[in-house]
């Protein structure tokens, strides 16, 4: 069975690497509060940014991947510029099959949302990769 990963885990990983790039980043919220999980802001640029974690199960998986998805680009009416789904590393292995089953809506999300982007965090070594949304169904 995959390790399970909270989005508490993603979030706290994701701000202790951003601030060590010097980022500024907003309050982290309270539980249950609503709004974007991390603003983070550095040069002129600002990162709106939705954490999440890593279930045992795919269905829960794909269900937080796809409400994520629509989360973050909804903060597109709050203003966002750069717009960034951080996950744990252990999704990168289902992402190329996602991309894969759903290409062409996939890519076209690439065209629509150019600012979206996909992080993959891994909590262990305090490490994280940036994608862009459209490199996983190329």
């Amino acid at each position: 069975m995959p390790a399970i990963i909270s989005n508490a885990d993603v979030e706290t990983c994701l701000r202790q690497i951003l601030i060590h790039e010097g980022f500024t980043l907003s309050p982290t919220r309270a539980h249950g509060q609503t709004g974007v999980d991390v603003i983070a802001s550095r040069s002129g640029e600002t990162y709106h940014i939705e954490a999440i974690g890593y279930k045992s199960s795919p269905p829960a998986r794909a269900k937080d991947f796809y409400e994520s998805f629509f989360r973050i680009v909804s903060r597109l009416n709050d203003g966002a510029t750069r717009c960034v789904l951080a996950l744990s590393h252990k999704a990168a292995v289902g992402l190329p099959a996602r991309a894969k089953q759903h290409r062409l809506a996939w890519l076209r999300i690439a065209d629509a949302f150019p600012e979206l982007e996909i992080w993959l965090l891994n909590t262990e070594s305090r490490t994280y990769r940036r994608t862009a949304w459209r490199q996983w169904a190329e």
